[in-house]
C-alpha cells in the first residue's frame, strides 16, 4: 500500500479511523515521488480519473509504477470500473507501464 492510503484511512471519524490504521499495521507502505506525481497527472489529463479524484489517480500510479500485478479497491466510481479501465490501462501503457489488474476484494477471492 502506499503512504496515499495511509493518509486516506486516517480520516474522518476517529474511532473508526483508529480501526482501519489497526488493520493497516504490518502492511509494508510504499513512498510517493516525483514519477508517481507525473503518471497521476497522465491519469488525470487522460480523463482516466476524474479531477476531482486526484488520490485515485495517485493509487493507480503507486500500483503500476510498482508493478503490483492486483490493485485491490471497494472504489467503483473512480477505480473498479468497467467504463474507465481501458482508459487506465491505455494512459498505463502509454507511460510504459503495465496496469494493475483492477479488482474488488470479493472479484480477488473468487479467483
Amino acid at each position: 500500500m502506499s503512504q496515499a492510503v495511509v493518509e486516506e484511512a486516517s480520516r474522518g471519524n476517529e474511532a473508526a479511523a483508529a480501526r482501519r490504521l489497526v488493520f493497516l499495521e504490518g502492511i509494508l507502505v510504499l513512498g510517493l515521488n516525483a514519477e508517481i506525481d507525473a503518471i497521476a497527472n497522465q491519469l488525470l489529463r487522460a480523463s482516466a480519473v476524474p479531477a476531482k479524484a486526484r488520490i485515485d489517480a495517485i493509487h493507480i500510479a503507486v500500483a503500476a509504477i510498482n508493478r503490483m500485478e492486483y490493485l485491490v479497491t471497494w472504489n467503483l466510481t473512480h477505480i473498479a470500473n468497467a467504463a474507465i479501465r481501458g482508459k487506465i490501462e491505455q494512459t498505463c501503457r502509454g507511460a510504459g507501464l503495465q496496469a494493475p489488474v483492477i479488482c474488488t476484494p470479493e472479484e480477488l477471492s473468487e479467483a
